[in-house]
């Protein structure tokens, strides 16, 4: 049985999220609801200000009413609901909410007929509500909204026999001063104690303070004093009937009393319900608003994607044209000439993405020729941007998040190297930098990283045909400052750091099977290292071990799955960026320390190791990454 209806955002108008009397607490305390993963097919498309409701499948009713305060992702919090978090969590389809309104709880009778085209078993259904479902349930749990400050004679308990009863009939001025003070009757249980405690602070705004029962007494007295003189003097019968009259007067005082009472009160609730409508009309304005931001943007990535088509199909036929009309500029010859110049260029060319010179952040980017030592000043980026990620697919270079010391960015921007254009591209759900990024099967990924608060297992994933971007299976460990490869058809993930220590574990992905498995370790923890790939092997170089930057360098051999030793740097470097030209890698800036940054230049051939060079044209560069266009 498929996990939901297949609503659409547009149609989506609620969510219903399950828990037991266990889970129940750490749901509402931890303000974050959460689903099997298979569920993520919907919750994904939550966004800030939906209606949220939790069904307890303990006593089978459903609390309300909460509101998303994000959007609906994966794994929010990784370990949420296990034992301490000890362990991964069952529900990772996750959503932080907060309180809306505070309701009493539906029983099933009670919302069944509302959501009765969900259930697709007798005990089980759809979690999935559309605008009208939503509107029924909310309108019935508002009518029984746990009002603020009643008087105790509107309130039912809801486990009676735990409760202090406060009774409407007349008591004895220290018998109801007692009635009126005591507080719930609760057993020494402390898990049913648990239970009721939802109720507790609502009930204890129930109870009368001392001035209020001081007030209630001398209004009382005073209604009834013109009958004391009357029972005083009159004979026995007069005083029996003064009595009963005494009685009845006494009956009708308090009636009244509950009747104001019950008057303040549907007050209160008709002005809570007013500004709940209000809200409710703000909430509404504002989902028109995101709809509309939405369609602009659907309608951004459509037009961003038909764009790129348009320009590759412009470049392909510039290309056709120099080549079929030699006569107008170019002979076939010079135009082949040309074209292979182009291609020499690019594959000897490394491109290096903004970065940090010690004394400002870039927004740079430059085309550097290891073979002549020159580097050629392209197009700028749009911001300035470092601990970026990039990728090559379809011959054009892709730069995603980073920052600097003013902030992350969420936005990605693409460059052609032919006519030399950078263009926006749509962006990354969150903001991130230190992450890592490749391409595979014409898709792009971001791969970890963080926004210096947290860090993150998170992959995003690309797709130029659909023009946005989604989460695809995260990790199984967060990691920062990692790296990241393709090789042989799957994603290496190697190193980084995940908020609490230095990692040299890494794990591979399998697009075949959507999944992550762990692979074996590096001997060296390390993050802001680099890694690539040569000859079908992994070369994981320099770094950061939490205490400095080291010069080592480890392989992985993917058909054996162990990593070896290979021969280090002739100098630590962290936070550098590396590429492979035909078949050398060359290492670029990095720091050596905590704050010198390396100028010299290395450069790796199998066979002939680490050499020094005396390339000057770089200069110093750190946080910055690096890449070739050029064909394989």
């Amino acid at each position: 049985m498929a996990p939901c209806r297949g609503l659409g955002k547009s149609q989506l108008g609620g969510v219903i999220f399950g828990c037991t009397n266990r889970t129940m607490e750490e749901c509402l305390t931890n303000q974050l609801f959460g689903l099997p993963g298979q569920h993520i097919l919907y919750v994904k498309n939550i966004e800030p200000g939906l209606p949220l409701f939790l069904f307890n499948y303990s006593d089978r009713k459903l609390h309300g009413i909460y509101e998303a305060v994000g959007s609906g992702a994966m794994n929010i919090n990784l370990y949420a609901w296990t034992a301490g978090g000890s362990g991964i969590t069952k529900f990772p389809a996750q959503v932080q909410i907060r309180d809306r309104l505070k309701c009493q709880p539906l029983s099933e009778n009670q919302f069944k007929p509302i959501i009765a085209d969900n259930y697709f078993e007798p005990k089980h259904f759809y979690f999935e509500l559309d605008r009208a479902q939503a509107s029924k349930l909310i309108s019935m749990l508002s009518s029984a909204a746990a009002a603020p400050a009643v008087g105790p004679s509107m309130f039912t308990p809801q486990n009676p026999q735990k409760w202090a009863v406060v009774t409407k009939t007349p008591l004895l001025d220290d018998q109801r001063d007692k009635s009126v003070s005591s507080e719930p009757c609760l057993d020494e249980d402390d898990d049913q104690s648990k239970e009721l405690s939802p109720f507790n602070q609502t009930y204890e705004k129930m109870q009368y303070d001392e001035k209020d029962l001081m007030n209630l007494k001398l209004k009382k007295r005073a209604l009834s004093h013109e009958f004391s003189d009357a029972y005083i003097k009159g004979d026995v019968g007069e005083a029996f009937s003064a009595d009963n009259a005494d009685v009845e007067r006494e009956k009708h005082i308090d009636a009244m009393m509950n009747y104001q009472t019950t008057i303040s009160q549907l007050s209160g609730e008709v002005k809570e319900l007013k500004a709940f409508k209000q809200h409710q009309a703000l909430k509404v304005e504002n989902l028109e608003a995101k709809l509309v931001i939405f369609n602009l943007h659907e309608a951004f990535c459509t037009s961003f994607e038909a764009e790129r088509k348009i320009y590759q199909l412009e470049s392909r036929c510039t290309i056709l044209e120099s080549l079929s009309n030699p006569p107008t500029t170019l002979s076939r010859n010079e135009a082949l000439i040309l074209s292979g110049e182009i291609q020499s260029n690019l594959n000897e060319s490394i491109f290096i993405v903004g970065g940090y010179d010690g004394v400002s952040w870039s927004s740079a980017l430059h085309s550097f020729s290891p073979s002549s030592d020159v580097l050629k000043s392209c197009k700028s980026m749009f911001v300035d941007r470092a601990h970026a990620s990039v990728a090559r697919l379809d011959g054009q270079l892709y730069v995603f998040g980073g920052g600097t010391d003013i902030g992350w960015y969420d936005t990605v921007e693409s460059y052609n190297a032919i006519d030399d254009q950078w263009t926006l591209c749509p962006s990354l759900n969150s903001k991130k930098g230190c992450s890592a990024a490749a391409a595979l099967n014409g898709k792009l990924y971001t791969i970890g990283g963080g926004n210096g608060v947290d860090r993150f297992s998170e992959v995003e994933m690309f797709d130029p045909n659909v023009g946005r971007w989604v989460y695809a299976r995260p990790m199984l460990q967060k990691r920062f400052a990692l790296s990241a490869v393709e090789c042989c058809g799957s994603l290496y993930a190697v190193g980084g750091y995940n908020g609490d220590e230095y990692l040299n574990s890494a794990e591979r992905y399998d697009p075949r099977e959507s999944s992550w498995t762990r692979i074996s370790s590096m001997n060296t923890k390390r993050c802001g290292h680099s890694t690539i790939v040569l000859n079908g092997k992994l070369y994981a170089i320099g770094g950061y071990d939490g205490e400095k930057m080291v010069p080592i360098v480890e392989i992985y051999e993917p058909r054996v799955g162990t990593w070896m030793v290979g021969e280090p740097m002739n100098q630590g470097r962290g936070f550098l960026a590396a590429a492979l030209v035909k078949d050398a890698i060359y290492a670029i800036g990095g720091f050596k320390n905590c704050s010198d940054i390396v100028e010299m230049v290395e450069c790796y051939k199998e066979g002939q190791g680490w050499q020094a060079t005396n390339l000057k044209s770089v200069g110093k560069k750190c946080y910055a990454s690096a890449i070739v266009l050029g064909d394989d």
